[in-house]
């Protein structure tokens, strides 16, 4: 996505499908079907020209492979900021998180888990975007859900009702 200088473009993305059980919650893989979905995630990312140059991830086994797969799928050479803070965050705290992203930051990925990062989403919508997106944000964030929202201004102003959704998508075509 092309962004005129003001412009930022932030991408955020609950974990895709994991398996039901593993050693700890935090220990949990992606499922067969979570590896296909992060994949298409990535896809479509691509196709829309999504390249960042940074990436939160949660430190949970699940997003952090949910981060490499789109990666792989979308021809990113980025490593994630994987932060332990992530995995149990509100969407306060990850907002928080947010807001120390460097300014030279100009599109950011976040990759973590529900209901933060559907809350995420839905707090950071101002709803002048793209309503048919929006309005598909609004009625569920099931694994692999992403959402593409455009904020003009730094990273550590990001507040309530202050980015537009510009996409959503969810990988396997949910």
């Amino acid at each position: 996505m092309s962004a005129d200088e003001g412009t930022r473009t932030l991408v955020v993305i609950r974990h895709a499908a994991a398996e039901a059980d593993g050693p700890t919650d935090a220990e949990r893989r992606l499922s067969e079907r979570g590896h296909a979905d992060a994949a298409a995630v990535g896809a479509w990312l691509s196709s829309l020209g999504v390249a960042p140059d940074h990436a939160v991830v949660s430190a949970a086994v699940r997003t952090v492979q949910t981060f490499d797969d789109i990666a792989d799928a979308a021809g990113w050479d980025l490593e994630p900021d994987v932060d332990e803070s992530l995995y149990a965050a509100g969407p306060e705290t990850a907002l928080d998180l947010l807001r120390t992203v460097p300014d030279d930051v100009r599109t950011l990925v976040v990759v973590g888990h529900n209901p933060t990062m559907a809350s995420l989403a839905q707090l950071l919508d101002d709803g002048e975007g793209d309503l048919d997106a929006g309005n598909r944000l609004a009625l569920g964030y099931p694994p692999s859900a992403t959402t593409v929202l455009s904020y003009d201004g730094d990273w550590e102003h990001l507040s309530d009702a202050s980015a537009s959704v510009v996409a959503f998508f969810v990988g396997g075509g949910r």
